[in-house]
């Protein structure tokens, strides 16, 4: 296998956001990176520092343009949007959320929960897998042989981890392995994805903290 046969796409999740209420901010404008979030995103974009990045995708939203930045600068790279990594849509959004409280507890919510393996209160995890696939193979076709980097958030991220391995995409949120500014990178030999990889070059985080 030559090197221009292989190419590699990191998913990115967003640093940390600051969000004081605890709410489920979604597709919400207006939700930044804290100061810890800015501090992830510098940390990930010196541990790609050595990469061969030649692209930088970002989901629209303001939390993924600002993770984006600091790695498409140390390669003297534009972001560019790519509206197909956007959060999932989710009819809480606004909302306080938590395992038998906040808005959950409310019995007009109630028939949102109807069908957690659609699910029923959001964007459906298909649509969610096919259209980050669609946003991976676009920035594998433009970053052939070398590395891109895709900013986007939790839930798609980890919905394509587990289409591409062929698991159910219902799940435990409370087991997602998609840290705050992790990386969980696609290894491609031509069109074929040969490897998955994850990595948390920031460290750790709770995947069911409110507001991360």
């Amino acid at each position: 296998m030559s090197s221009s046969d292989r190419t590699v796409v990191h998913l990115l999740r967003h640093g940390e956001v600051y969000n004081p209420s605890g709410i489920l901010y979604g597709r919400l404008p207006g939700f930044h990176l804290s100061e810890h979030g800015h501090n992830q995103a510098e940390i990930v974009a010196k541990a790609l520092a050595d990469a061969d990045i030649t692209v930088v995708h970002a989901s629209p939203l303001q939390r993924a343009q600002e993770t984006a930045a600091p790695v498409a600068a140390a390669h003297g790279l534009q972001v560019i949007t790519d509206e197909r990594l956007i959060e999932a849509d989710n009819r809480f959004e606004g909302k306080t959320v938590s395992v038998g409280g906040g808005a959950l507890r409310a019995p007009q919510y109630w028939p949102l929960l109807r069908d957690p393996f659609k699910p029923s209160w959001g964007e459906p995890y298909l649509r969610i897998a096919h259209r980050m696939l669609a946003a991976v193979h676009s920035a594998r076709t433009e970053a052939e042989g070398h590395e891109a980097v895709c900013v986007s958030h939790q839930l798609p991220i980890w919905t394509l981890r587990r289409f591409v391995t062929g698991q159910r995409l219902w799940h435990d949120p409370r087991r997602r392995q998609c840290a705050l500014a992790s990386l969980t990178s696609l290894v491609f030999v031509g069109t074929e994805l040969t490897q998955l990889q994850y990595s948390e070059p920031a460290g750790g985080s709770s995947p069911v903290v409110t507001g991360a």
